[in-house]
């Protein structure tokens, strides 16, 4: 070791270059293929507040090791020198439990701190944690073989654990959540499993998680033959153009009912496959041991009915191993897909999907109606706009397009979703989720009223798009295509309420009204969606029919619990029976799959799909009152104008950390962030202070999730972000950035520097009342005006100051001055 080398002055990655690395690659890890680090396993929690948004910075994993690319088996967390040999543990074990490994490593060079969850439960459980030498670190063989006997691996399971997933050279890799999936599914079919249920929260890449387990299972030749089953045509070919490409001539999709046995990989529309008719079902063309493997995509749309179309064909395929997807498992009575597939095997849900950053949050605007809380009365022998006579009763919120239609109170919807559009972007793809195709139609006219000049610009600015129409359905590829413009407004009823990939949706409209938690949860899921390139980090949620009561349900992104069928002998107290019969669970299964909207509620209604009510080809929802089979008798809907409508409240709330809508302003929030990083104003002004660039700590609290630009929208823009925090946090007077600056001109700061000198420190001083401190510490501020007109920055430093250390010492010099009553 060369002379005066002092090992307590490295830095952290010096440590893990000049003592972790060599000691791991010296027992045998591979560089290749077993080692990575800076292994980025969040993206970080997006913050919004107002139109401002802003990501909290995560910290990545300092090296993880795998067995193979597809099998993480340790995590190792290096500090500097200075640092105790275990400081980094803690932070190790949080990876570890996202990644499911048992072995952490902390070191700071001198050796390591192993934590070895494999001794859980076992005589060894009093040496969890030990610190060995940099030269004892463990072989790729020990932890290996470690690992096998703690997962309860097989011999004979390994080939096909171990088969890797597909890599196709562009550095995509399957996120943390998406390769606990994937091995855990990959493991339940090598160990026997022939039932399998996966729950993953939209958009976390289900689609790309499935296309993977077939991938590792057929490498592995564990499974030759597979069928995807999917209930939307645009699912089926999403699926083939995108995820399932590399399966190139291996696949096929299913088209003019047959299966054709050449292919290995069949995708298909399970309307395709079966009918009412004997000679309708395309499945019963090959033997019933034909396919091996069947992924059921959207699996809570009816696999797990007794008496569902889908059950008829996973019954005929009843040997080969099934694997069901969803976002939302349906359980109740007739449905559930816990009993058919059993416990989900893995569950990333939609509260982590935000919270790890890679799902949009929301924001919610409640508005609330006079008519529909109010209710609404007709007088006396009042005919409607057709000469129906009106029954006499109160219609309310329930009513509202259902039995009742009031002209003003659609005018009022569509004016308050365009007037939001205005004051955010026009432009903002925008779903409007409406009761029925009618009332769809008639939002779409309403809409189009109120956007006459982006309607003048493109006649497509809002489109219909629903079941029905032809010309709506063609244009659903342009509406989720991010580089094409319109339509930007789309009214529908059911079409979009899965299986619609639109990533850059911004706003979500209810106008229907929701009871069943799976069809919540799956509008809910058109926003989530994040696309980085297109500026969509969050979306907004506008709701008229009180839909987000839903988000405090704890079925929302709770477990789903398999709700038994209630009898009267269950229970003494007849009132508790009434409650139970006649509350909104009674009516979970009328928005069941594929039902209409114009079903009555307190109909029993078959959650299977009856002949008729979808379409053959495309597996769209059709609506009774569209050309479809009728469910039921379509009731009378009454249709009124001249009602006097107004909004009574609106009230704004956001996504919190515990995954709850709360009303707080961003000052609230500024508050309790700040109260985690520093105990007192004394604390923050001393780091505040002590900070050679102000800009360093700036930076750090909006990783924290602080955003500025909505600070200033609620105090004002003339406060630097030190007097912003000490204002809204720590009630001190609200010190403007002019006020500052006159404050340091008063004390004759300036009088110590020569006559140049004085010159840019005032102009410094100008600039950080104009625009705050950020301005003053970036040196390319001598390139403008009024600098450029004294000369090149290299020219004022030097006659001013005479070299560049002193300029940067003179601008701390001011800043200590603009703070000094700090």
């Amino acid at each position: 070791m060369t002379q005066g080398f002092k090992k307590s002055a490295l830095s952290e990655a010096d440590i893990i270059s000049k003592f972790i690395l060599p000691a791991v690659k010296n027992v045998g890890w591979d560089d290749m293929t077993q080692i990575r680090q800076e292994v980025k396993l969040r993206d970080g929690k997006v913050i919004v507040r107002g139109q401002a948004a802003a990501r909290m910075k995560v910290k990545s994993a300092d090296i993880v090791l795998y067995h193979k690319p597809s099998m993480p088996l340790a995590v190792i967390e290096a500090k500097a020198n200075k640092h105790e040999i275990g400081k980094g543990l803690q932070q190790g074990l949080d990876y570890a439990s996202l990644l499911e490994v048992p072995f952490i490593f902390a070191s700071n060079g001198d050796g390591f701190v192993f934590h070895d969850k494999t001794k859980l439960g076992t005589h060894e459980a009093s040496q969890l944690e030990s610190t060995i030498r940099l030269e004892d670190f463990p072989t790729p063989q020990q932890l290996w073989d470690k690992y096998c006997r703690w997962k309860g691996y097989k011999s004979e399971h390994l080939p096909v654990i171990t088969q890797d997933y597909h890599d196709d050279g562009s550095g995509k890799s399957p996120r943390y959540y998406q390769l606990q999936a994937i091995n855990k599914t990959v493991e339940a079919v090598a160990a026997g499993q022939d039932r399998i249920l996966l729950v993953m929260a939209t958009g976390t890449g289900k689609t790309y998680t499935a296309f993977q387990i077939i991938w590792r299972l057929w490498k592995a030749k564990a499974k030759k033959r597979i069928l995807f089953l999917a209930d939307r045509n645009i699912l089926v070919d999403q699926t083939k153009n995108n995820d399932f490409q590399p399966f190139d001539t291996a696949m096929t999709k299913v088209t003019g009912r047959r299966v054709d046995p050449a292919y290995e990989i069949h995708l298909g529309l399970y309307q395709a496959l079966t009918g009412p008719e004997e000679h309708q079902k395309a499945f019963k063309q090959v033997d019933p041991d034909f396919f091996d493997l069947i992924i059921i995509d959207e699996c809570h749309r009816g696999s797990a009915s007794e008496d569902s179309a889908w059950r008829e064909i996973l019954e005929y395929f009843s040997s080969a191993t099934q694997v069901g997807l969803t976002a939302t498992p349906k359980e109740n009575d007739e449905v559930s897909n816990i009993e058919y597939f059993g416990e989900p095997v893995y569950t990333y849900s939609l509260k982590q999907g935000i919270e790890d950053g890679f799902l949009a949050p929301y924001k919610v605007i409640r508005v609330d109606l006079d008519v529909d809380l109010k209710g609404w009365r007709p007088t006396k022998g009042q005919v409607d706009k057709n000469g129906e006579l009106i029954e006499d009763r109160i219609y309310n919120q329930k009513d509202m397009d259902r039995n009742l239609i009031i002209d003003e109170r659609t005018q009022l919807v569509a004016e308050t979703i365009t007037s939001y559009l205005k004051r955010t972007d026009p432009m903002s793809k925008t779903i409007v989720f409406c009761n029925d195709i009618d009332h769809a139609e008639r939002m779409r006219r309403a809409l189009v009223n109120c956007s006459p000049e982006h309607v003048a610009k493109n006649e497509k600015y809002v489109m219909k798009i629903t079941g029905d129409d032809e010309l709506g359905k063609a244009q659903l590829d342009n509406f989720i295509n991010p580089k094409k413009k319109y339509p930007v407004i789309a009214t529908t009823s059911e079409l979009m309420t899965t299986g619609v990939d639109a990533k850059t949706c911004k706003l979500v409209v209810l106008d229907q009204g929701i009871q069943s938690m799976t069809k919540f949860k799956q509008i809910i899921g058109r926003g989530t969606r994040i696309d980085d390139r297109y500026g969509k980090l969050w979306f907004s949620i506008l709701d008229f029919k009180k839909a987000t009561e839903l988000f405090a349900d704890e079925r929302f992104d709770g477990e789903p619990v398999r709700v038994k069928e209630a009898n009267a002998k269950d229970f003494d107290d007849e009132v508790e029976l009434e409650d139970i019969v006649s509350g909104d669970e009674a009516i979970e299964d009328a928005n069941a799959p594929f039902a209409s909207d114009d079903i009555d509620p307190d109909t029993v209604v078959d959650p299977t799909p009856p002949s008729g009510s979808y379409d053959e080809n495309t597996g769209d929802p059709l609506d009774p009152m569209d050309g479809g089979d009728e469910i039921s008798e379509p009731r009378v809907k009454y249709h009124v104008s001249g009602v006097t409508v107004e909004k009574i409240a609106e009230r704004v709330q956001y996504y919190d950390t515990d995954g709850k809508l709360v009303t707080e302003s961003f000052k609230d929030y500024t508050r309790k962030t700040m109260a985690k990083q520093f105990s007192s104003l004394d604390e923050f002004t001393k780091k505040w202070n002590d900070a050679e660039r102000k800009q360093a700590i700036i930076d750090e609290l909006a990783e924290e999730g602080i955003i500025w630009d909505a600070l200033e929208q609620e105090i004002g823009k003339e406060m630097d972000p030190f007097d912003m925090i000490c204002h809204v946090v720590y009630d001190q007077p609200a010190l403007t950035r002019k006020e500052r600056a006159e404050s340091v001109k008063k004390r004759n700061y300036f009088t110590k520097y020569g006559e140049t000198a004085q010159q840019v420190l005032n102009n410094l001083l100008e600039k950080y009342a104009d625009e705050g401190v950020q301005e003053i510490e970036n040196i390319h501020v001598l390139k403008v005006k009024p600098f450029d007109e004294m000369g090149r920055p290299l020219e004022i430093i030097k006659k001013a100051f005479g070299d560049k250390t002193a300029y940067l010492a003179a601008v701390n010099d001011l800043e200590a001055a603009i703070y000094q009553s700090a």
